[in-house]
C-alpha cells in the first residue's frame, strides 16, 4: 500500500498575524465567504473586513451559531452559493473552522482557517466533523486537500479562556501513541494510506514539546500576552499535532470520543478533554511496560487533564452505559489500529479501571 503525506500549504504562526490576512486573502480573489460564529463576528467582524477591504477583497458574513449539522452545512452552503466565492475564510474555534471546510468543498475553492482557540487541531487538516441535533456524532466528512492557509496568530488565541488551551494539551499528547499503533499494526491515515515515518516523528515531536513546555504555556493562556513557551507549545498543539494525527494516523484513544458521550455528564466535556482520558485507556490497554502511564498521570495532574471518568463529568458509572460506550466505540475504524482485538469486555474492564 502507498505512503501518503498531506499538509496545509502554509502555515503562518506569531502575534498579530491576522494583520496579513488580507494581502493573504488577496492573492485567491476579490470575493470570499467568511465563516464565523457569532460571538468571534462581533469582537472582530468588522477588523476582517477591514483588513481584506484594504486589499481588495469583499467578504460575506455567514455567521454560524450552532452545532455543524447537515442542515447548516445546507444552508451555508446554499448562502455561499449565492456570491460565488472564490476564497472561504473561516474563523473561530472548531465549528467554525469545520464549516468553512464543508463550504469550501462544495465551492470547490481555497481555504484560509484562522483558530481563535487552540483547544484541537483542526486547523491544518482536511477532516470536519458532522453532529446531529443531539450533539451526537454522526459523519467525520473530508475535504480533497488541507486548507490552502493557516492564519495562527498567537496574541489572539492568548486572549482565549485556558480551559480551551487545556484541552489541546489533551488532543494533542495522545498523537505519539495513537500514530505509533497506527503504523505497528498497519491501519491507514486519514488519506487511506499507509503513514509515513515523517508523520510518526512530527507526532513524537509534539509530544517532547507539549512534555517540556505545556505547563508554562497553560500559565500565559488567558492573559493575552503570548510567551516563547506558549509560542512552542500552540506550534505543537496546532501544526504539529494536526499533521502528527492526519499523516500518522488514529487509534484507541480518538475513537473512544464516538462511546464516551453516551455516558451520562460526560458529552458536554471538549473533545481534547475526552482524548485525554481516552489516552490513558489506550495505554492501560497496550500493558505497557515502561512508566509512560505513571509519567503522563504526573504531568496530567500538572496541566489540570481528567484522569477518571468522573473527572471528565460522568455523574453515575452504570456499567450498562460503560459497555454501550465500548461497544460503539469499537465501531470507529481507528479502534481497529491497536496490538491485538479488542472486546466490549475487554474496553469496559478498562474503562471501569478509570472510572474515577
Amino acid at each position: 500500500m502507498l505512503r501518503v503525506f498531506g499538509s496545509p500549504s502554509r502555515y503562518i504562526q506569531g502575534p498579530d498575524a491576522i494583520e496579513v490576512l488580507g494581502q493573504s486573502a488577496a492573492l485567491f480573489g476579490s470575493q470570499a465567504a467568511l465563516i464565523i460564529d457569532g460571538y468571534v463576528h462581533g469582537l472582530m467582524g468588522d477588523k476582517l473586513h477591514a483588513l481584506c477591504s484594504a486589499h481588495g477583497v469583499t467578504l460575506h458574513d455567514m455567521v454560524l451559531n450552532s452545532d455543524l449539522t447537515p442542515e447548516v452545512v445546507a444552508s451555508l452552503c446554499k448562502q455561499a452559493a449565492d456570491v460565488a466565492p472564490t476564497l472561504v475564510i473561516a474563523v473561530g474555534g472548531g465549528k467554525s473552522l469545520d464549516a468553512g471546510k464543508a463550504v469550501a468543498r462544495a465551492m470547490h475553492c481555497h481555504l484560509i482557517t484562522v483558530p481563535t482557540v487552540a483547544s484541537n487541531d483542526a486547523p491544518t487538516s482536511k477532516n470536519y466533523v458532522l453532529y446531529d441535533a443531539h450533539h451526537h456524532l454522526v459523519a467525520v466528512e473530508h475535504m480533497l486537500f488541507n486548507p490552502t492557509m493557516v492564519l495562527v496568530d498567537t496574541a489572539l488565541i492568548a486572549t482565549a479562556p485556558a480551559h480551551f488551551f487545556r484541552a489541546g494539551l489533551g488532543d494533542a499528547i495522545s498523537k505519539k501513541f495513537e500514530a505509533a499503533q497506527c503504523a505497528r499494526n498497519d491501519g491507514r491515515n486519514m488519506f487511506d494510506a499507509r503513514p509515513t515515518a515523517t508523520a510518526q516523528l512530527i507526532a513524537d515531536g509534539c509530544a517532547r514539546t507539549l512534555l517540556e513546555f505545556g505547563e508554562a504555556a497553560l500559565e500565559a493562556a488567558g492573559t493575552g500576552v503570548p510567551t516563547p513557551a506558549f509560542e512552542r507549545t500552540v506550534e505543537a498543539l496546532i501544526l504539529m499535532s494536526g499533521l502528527g494525527f492526519e499523516s500518522g494516523g488514529l487509534s484507541l484513544a480518538h475513537a473512544l470520543t464516538r462511546g464516551l458521550p453516551h455516558i451520562t455528564g460526560v458529552g458536554p466535556a471538549l473533545h481534547g478533554l475526552q482524548v485525554a482520558v481516552g489516552l490513558l485507556v489506550q495505554l492501560d490497554l497496550e500493558n505497557r511496560a515502561d512508566d509512560t502511564l505513571a509519567e503522563l498521570r504526573q504531568w496530567y495532574g500538572r496541566v489540570g487533564l481528567p484522569t477518571t471518568l468522573r473527572e471528565l463529568g460522568a455523574t453515575n458509572i452504570d456499567p450498562a452505559q460503560i459497555q454501550e460506550a465500548a461497544a460503539l466505540t469499537l465501531k470507529a475504524k481507528h479502534a481497529a489500529n491497536f496490538d491485538y482485538k479488542l472486546s466490549v469486555a475487554d474496553l469496559s474492564a478498562a474503562l471501569l479501571r478509570h472510572a474515577g
